[in-house]
């Protein structure tokens, strides 16, 4: 083997020495800081999590157009899909025209219960001069029963050109209400963002048929960010939801976020396999998870990962102080413009 050749692998022997080092280095320094915390305050290991928000279609359609790709930042009422609405825009056409039709009909309706309403009240004239004509006996009985069978006539005539109004009308009403249901339709063919979050998968594309429900988008809320650890019973039964929490990631671990406790699992369960070893994966923990403060997050949003390792802590005495480590807050961000973000809030 040349002088260079063994050059080379004595680089790479020393490379992969030094950094098995570091990682035997990183570990033993992790154990200790937890077994260096004070009595009252507890540690796990966990990941940073987010909740995934699924953007799928309402009704079946050909998808028309996807406004956002993977890896993209949206905001809440943001467009990211647009269905094709070309049949549903005809039918709201049809609909219309229905209201159309049914108010030309109403109005031909009204104009003939008028012109009935007319005919009644000359036909009730005529029934009452004939009453008194029949009492002085000018006129025969039998002309006074015609006076009164066109009575009749004419208010039959009435009642009718008013139920056939009525008809018409509820046909106007269901011709409206299949309007709305059209332009509801239209407008649920549009989806948006409900959150302010990242595009995480893109599970359609243009031109794709999705049935009633069909996934499009796969979104991580990053209003929503925690870390789940898993705690002996002993330590998760003294843990209070809201407990001051602090959490501390693998890649900085120099800083610590301040977040919240939101959840301990009623059951204990065993610890998936993430957990540093076997001996604890075996034992019966309790799931607890750690919220960051929305506000505490949001000038971070652009950074934001989900799957990031650290460590969680938890106060379990509130009359114990975090520890200096534990106390030193992420520094702000810097943007693309050199121009600092305001920082976030202090960490105690």
């Amino acid at each position: 083997m040349s002088d260079m050749g063994s050059r080379t692998v004595r680089r790479l022997a020393f490379a992969v020495v030094a950094a098995a080092i570091a990682f035997v280095g990183w570990q033993e320094w992790t154990r200790r800081q937890a077994t260096s915390l004070p009595a009252g305050i507890v540690s796990g290991n966990g990941r940073i999590e987010s909740i995934q928000v699924d953007v799928a279609a309402k009704y079946a359609g050909r998808v028309k157009a996807i406004a956002a790709r993977e890896g993209d930042l949206v905001e809440p009422g943001q467009l990211i899909v647009t269905m094709d609405t070309a049949e549903l825009e005809a039918e709201l056409a049809k609909a219309r025209a229905k209201i159309a039709e049914a108010e030309e009909s109403a109005a031909q309706v009204m104009a003939d219960i008028a012109s009935q309403e007319s005919q009644q009240l000359f036909a009730r004239q005529q029934f009452t001069r004939a009453d008194k004509l029949l009492a002085s006996k000018t006129i025969t009985r039998d002309e006074h029963e015609e006076k009164e069978a066109r009575l009749k006539v004419a208010d039959a005539n009435v009642n009718a050109a008013k139920a056939k109004l009525r008809s018409v009308e509820q046909s106007e009403e269901v011709a409206k209400a299949e309007v709305r249901r059209v332009e509801a339709q239209i407008a649920d063919s549009t989806l948006k963002s409900p959150v302010r979050g990242r595009v995480l998968y893109r599970l359609a594309e243009e031109g794709e048929v999705l049935s009633a429900g069909g996934k499009a988008v796969t979104l991580l809320d990053l209003g929503d960010v925690y870390m789940e650890i898993f705690l002996p019973a002993q330590d998760a039964g003294r843990v209070r939801i809201g407990a001051d929490a602090r959490i501390r990631l693998d890649l900085r671990p120099e800083y610590a976020a301040r977040a919240k406790v939101s959840f301990v699992s009623p059951e204990a369960q065993f610890t998936p396999k993430q957990v540093e070893t076997r001996s604890e994966r075996d034992k019966l923990m309790f799931r607890v998870k750690l919220q960051l403060p929305p506000e505490l997050i949001a000038p971070y949003l652009e950074r934001i990962k989900t799957g990031i390792r650290g460590v969680g802590y938890v106060k379990i005495d509130d009359a114990v102080a975090w520890p200096d480590d534990l106390n030193r807050p992420f520094p702000p961000p810097q943007p693309a413009s050199g121009a600092p973000i305001p920082p976030p809030p202090a960490a105690n």
